[in-house]
């Protein structure tokens, strides 16, 4: 017998058993080995944390901002403190390779840094007054208790993303972390939060078993201190939150997926095109939502950009994520693999040509590429979470700009052209929250307002996300008596 950690919830600043002690298990995504026995949760045990958020919430929203950016800090210290321990947990029940593991404590780590100095933005302003006398201001103010759901792909930095705007606008937060990854998606947060010294209940992390995410929600949706719903996640849920949102008036940010279209115009260096559109396709197996699905290419240099992305693409070592020469490890579940792999099917089915993988072991799939797919095949519709990406040769730029914008999510691109103001040019008439020129989609930074716009949802990162988590009042002060007309 094989024994593994045990991991309780986080409630109010402790460590709890879920009611009867009931667990389940999280297995290895490669070894398909056991890796933790986790608390599973329900709607009592959201109750709990629900309620000890809003517990917290009077004393924290006024906790001065200097003090905020301190526990900010320290969460930071103890990040590049425990880096490899951490990353050794996302390797193994994430799947994700060490390097990906690394860059992702190196991110949370830079972005608390940078999100400490968020706490001395200015939180209103003065406004212009026709009524004599009168001093008119606008300021903000927190809303309460935050719900967050976070996913199991890059499930350290989505995670303390779902976290850190919240409490830096003055909230508390609940955190409903995946059941896929539940210890690298919110457990180890907790952890590190409660070492690092943030006041009891101002972060909260609730675990469940596969199934019953929804007694967690319906407490969420049903309990009056919850004021937002902030989800990370796919398109299928975030559509039923938002109308459960919207029959009790709660407020949603969205963070979802995309089908990110990467355009190669026939100016570019065909070398640098291959590298960008190799990481932008298959890092972290296909497994981000900025991973590039779409490549639509200039047929004047589609043969040859085809021959080497094919070549390089073959190279691409693959096994496991905890082996630092990993490039592709495996998908997260089973299901995942089988899904992959009928999109492919499907789309060869209906004619499409596989140029190069197509085929799996245990988890790990094969990257892929396919050419000649059609437009009613579900790969060129849907966000396939996996290393499969199309391809599609065009005439011309505007048929790139159209074939980009046929799809219905809209979060990130990128345009790669020899010519920068060409590609500058172009990248407005995309219909997509990030627009990258000369770079891959997956691309991102702290302090950049990155989001969607149509089906990948609404919310920005970055400092602008503060005003997704805060209200603004509008305060009059008049220096003596009004003067009414009866």
């Amino acid at each position: 017998m094989i024994n593994t950690p045990t991991y309780r919830y986080y409630a109010g600043g402790a460590w709890h058993q879920a009611q009867g002690g009931r667990t389940f298990e999280v297995f290895e995504p490669f070894s398909r080995k056991p890796f933790a026995q986790v608390a599973a949760g329900g709607r009592a045990e959201a109750r709990v944390a629900v309620e000890a958020a809003a517990r917290a919430f009077p004393a924290w929203s006024s906790t001065p901002p200097a003090e905020r950016a301190r526990l900010f800090l320290k969460a930071a210290e103890i990040i590049k403190r425990r880096r490899s321990e951490i990353a050794d947990i996302l390797a193994r029940e994430t799947g994700s390779t060490i390097s990906f593991a690394n860059f992702q404590q190196d991110l949370v780590a830079a972005t608390l840094e940078q999100a400490a100095g968020w706490m001395y933005l200015p939180t209103g302003e003065v406004l212009a007054t026709n009524q004599p006398g009168v001093h008119s201001v606008a300021v903000r103010r927190a809303l309460g208790v935050v719900a967050s759901f976070t996913p199991w792909n890059g499930a350290s930095i989505l995670s303390w993303r779902a976290v850190i705007s919240p409490i830096g606008a003055g909230n508390t937060v609940v955190v409903k972390p995946s059941e896929l990854a539940p210890v690298s998606a919110g457990l180890i947060l907790a952890d590190i939060a409660h070492e690092a010294g943030f006041p009891d209940g101002v972060i909260n992390v609730v675990s469940h078993a596969p199934g019953a995410a929804s007694e967690i929600a319906d407490e969420f949706f049903e309990h009056p201190d919850v004021r937002v719903i902030n989800l990370i996640g796919g398109v299928k849920t975030a559509r039923l939150l938002a109308e459960r949102a919207g029959r009790t008036l709660k407020r949603t940010v969205l963070e979802l997926g995309g089908y990110n279209p990467m355009i190669v115009l026939d100016d570019v260096d065909v070398d640098y095109a291959v590298r960008t559109a190799t990481f932008g396709s298959f890092f972290h197996q296909g497994q981000i939502c900025l991973n590039t699905r779409h490549i639509i290419i200039q047929r004047k240099i589609y043969e040859e950009f085809m021959t080497r992305f094919v070549e390089r693409t073959r190279t691409l070592t693959r096994g496991d994520p905890q082996d630092p020469k990993t490039i592709i490890g495996p998908l997260v579940t089973r299901a995942a693999v089988q899904l992959v792999h009928e999109r492919v099917k499907e789309a060869v089915a209906r004619g499409a040509r596989v140029r190069t993988g197509g085929r799996y072991e245990g988890q790990v799939y094969e990257p892929t590429i396919l050419s000649d797919v059609p437009a009613d095949a579900l790969v060129a519709q849907e966000e396939t979470f996996g290393p499969v990406v199309v391809v599609e040769a065009v005439d011309t730029p505007e048929e790139a700009i159209a074939a980009a914008n046929r799809t219905h999510y809209g979060l990130s691109s990128s345009i790669l052209s020899g010519d920068t103001y060409r590609a500058f040019e172009l990248a407005p008439k995309i219909q997509c929250g990030i627009v990258n020129v000369n770079t891959a989609t997956v691309n991102d930074e702290i302090h950049a307002p990155m989001g969607g716009v149509r089906d990948s949802g609404w919310g920005r990162t970055g400092p602008d996300s503060l005003a997704d988590f805060s209200d603004v009042i509008w305060i009059n002060s008049r220096s003596g008596q009004t003067p009414y007309p009866f």
